[in-house]
């Protein structure tokens, strides 16, 4: 907060001609002394970015860049420096594996300002999505990995540096670049609003802690209601302490009690009826402006037969594990009892949550797929269609892609999502650039890919944060009775396989062990996890086509043909600027 006081009266706003276009600000240091504002800019494919340092004395350079998933190399960096003769440039440089700066030959780090008062620094520079050139990072609609290092002088070239090894400070901050910049709707007129927030919490000194607190609603959401924006509250001074945040309703009978909770999420003490707490009304992440339904829909809550218990949880994100963090952030709900012309409504695409399909260990990137197939939409889509507007996905620590595509009578239409970048600390729900129409006998295919490559054994499907899952929540209207529209494999060729790899392959699979021990049992070689892969693109589906009761819609749903891709996609045209 002193920084952001500190440059204010600077007088380099971020570009010109910018100046209707929202800023986004997210701090890059625990401290709060480094912060990065950016806006983009989709005509000119293009983002401009601000940096505020409050650099230690003796600073002579300063790098922020991008890399695939955080590590600080390999890594495309914008430099500012000072050489030994006090002269200040921006140069476009890439680190290698082992972190040695090699200048690039297309400088592409462009439209570069500065401004410095005393131990203060603030510059402006803007980069293209893509540049053309393979040593500078695509910026993508999904999560980008933002890092960044500071360091001593004197230098007399930035060629060869080590940014790793020479860096004083570096760190790193995930960012959705390329946000959805259309204005909100306006809130109603008898909107108020309801704060679902921590209760000054002592947080652990521990890298990474996520927080639950259970809470109830007041008496008032006993009459139905619709959210219809809503925001986080950060408590000054824990802007760069708290990474994301999600509210869950707890999905129990409308007069049950739900205990009290305000501990660590994964605490062997968390009382079991909480577990309850898992369907999202509000997720929110760190950079991310706030989320507003369209003006035809809200999300309902409260009514006669709704539970009144909600949690929150939240990621805190504390890399110098400071013990004197004390917070009480949460998410500020926007209410409305005139409820507007359509529920909206989610819907869970992807995997089932299963042990029958897993990960094996050693895996640079497994792809799983879940289904949503044209026989459940048929049934369960009314005519004309719903409108999905948004979208939150979801894996557990190993998902590094996920995607959903869309697909009517075989041919593939635009995706409905994608996170080429994805990190399961970093999850929201972004609010579509294009709203997507589904219609009935539309399939819906949700792929994740997942790392594996510092795990021993196989990981399986499940409910525990080292198992795996494969979700989107897509938000949508009208409300239908669709909930969940996922898949696993169909349990009769899951056996064919253990029964394969004991017979052909001499492995200690067999029918008298479960799915998770015979999984287990597997030595796992390259070509083992590629015969598993083949298995799960091809083999029949076993289908949940879910009521909101938890019903299954009626029909048969096992064995179902994975559906087919008759007229897939063809790759985008690459859309980059040269640099001149």
């Amino acid at each position: 907060m002193a920084l952001a006081l500190l440059l204010l009266g600077l007088g380099l706003g971020l570009a010109a001609g910018a100046r209707a276009a929202p800023v986004f600000r997210v701090p890059l240091d625990a401290a709060g002394r480094l912060a990065l504002a950016w806006t983009p800019d989709e005509a000119a494919r293009a983002v401009r970015f601000e940096v505020h340092a409050q650099a230690p004395p003796g600073t002579a350079w300063l790098a922020l860049g991008f890399s695939d998933f955080g590590a600080a190399s390999p890594a495309d960096y914008c430099v500012l420096w000072r050489d030994w003769r006090g002269r200040v440039a921006l140069q476009d440089t890439w680190a290698n594996e082992d972190g040695l700066l090699d200048v690039d030959k297309n400088q592409n780090c462009l439209e570069f300002r500065h401004v410095q008062r005393h131990n203060v620094t603030k510059f402006t520079f803007m980069r293209h999505f893509d540049t053309c050139d393979d040593h500078d990072y695509v910026i993508e609609d999904g999560t980008t990995h933002v890092v960044w290092a500071l360091g001593r002088g004197p230098l007399t070239r930035l060629q060869g540096l080590n940014v790793t090894a020479a860096a004083a400070q570096r760190g790193m901050q995930r960012v959705q670049l390329l946000k959805n910049t259309r204005p909100p709707a306006p809130l109603p007129r008898d909107a108020w609003t309801l704060e679902v927030r921590a209760q000054a919490v002592r947080v652990p000194s521990a890298d990474t802690t996520y927080w639950c607190h259970v809470q109830r609603l007041p008496h008032s959401l006993a009459s139905k209601h619709h959210i219809v924006q809503y925001e986080a509250v950060i408590q000054p001074g824990n802007e760069a302490l708290v990474h994301h945040m999600e509210v869950f309703h707890c999905e129990a009978p409308a007069g049950e009690e739900v205990p009290a909770y305000d501990g660590p999420c994964f605490a062997p003490e968390r009382p079991a009826p909480t577990q309850v707490c898992k369907r999202v009304l509000a997720a929110w992440a760190m950079g991310a402006l706030p989320f507003s339904y369209p003006e035809e829909a809200g999300l309902p809550i409260g009514g006669p037969d709704y539970n009144l218990y909600v949690m929150l949880e939240v990621h805190y994100n504390n890399p110098e594990q400071r013990d004197d963090w004390v917070d009480s952030s949460g998410v500020r709900l926007y209410l409305t009892p005139t409820l507007r012309k359509y529920d909206g409504g989610v819907i869970e695409l992807g995997l089932e949550y299963t042990d029958k399909m897993a990960i094996p260990p050693g895996q640079a990137e497994f792809m799983l797929s879940g289904y949503c197939v044209t026989e459940c939409t048929a049934v369960a889509v009314p005519a004309d269609g719903i409108v999905v507007f948004g979208s939150q996905l979801h894996t557990h620590l190993t998902g590094v892609r996920v995607l959903t595509r869309h697909f009517r009578d075989g041919r593939e239409l635009p995706e409905l999502n994608r996170d080429n970048h994805y990190s399961t600390h970093f999850q929201e729900i972004r609010r579509l650039k294009r709203p997507v129409r589904v219609l009935p006998g539309d399939a819906l295919i949700t792929t994740c890919g997942y790392k594996t490559d510092d795990r021993d054994n196989i990981t399986l499907g499940g409910f525990a944060i080292s198992d795996e899952m494969c979700v989107n929540y897509v938000h949508y209207f009208p409300k239908i009775d669709l909930e969940v529209c996922k898949s696993s494999i169909s349990s009769e060729s899951l056996s064919t396989y253990f029964r394969f790899m004991h017979e052909w392959e001499r492995q200690r699979t067999g029918a008298a062990l479960g799915v998770s021990d015979n999984y287990r049992a597997i030595e796992w070689t390259p070509l083992r996890a590629r015969l598993l892969a083949d298995l799960y693109h091809e083999a029949p589906l076993s289908m949940q086509c879910n009521q909101s009761t938890g019903e299954r819609f009626p029909g048969y749903w096992e064995n179902i043909p994975v559906p087919p891709v008759l007229f897939p996609l063809p790759p985008p045209p690459r859309l980059c600027h040269l640099a001149h």
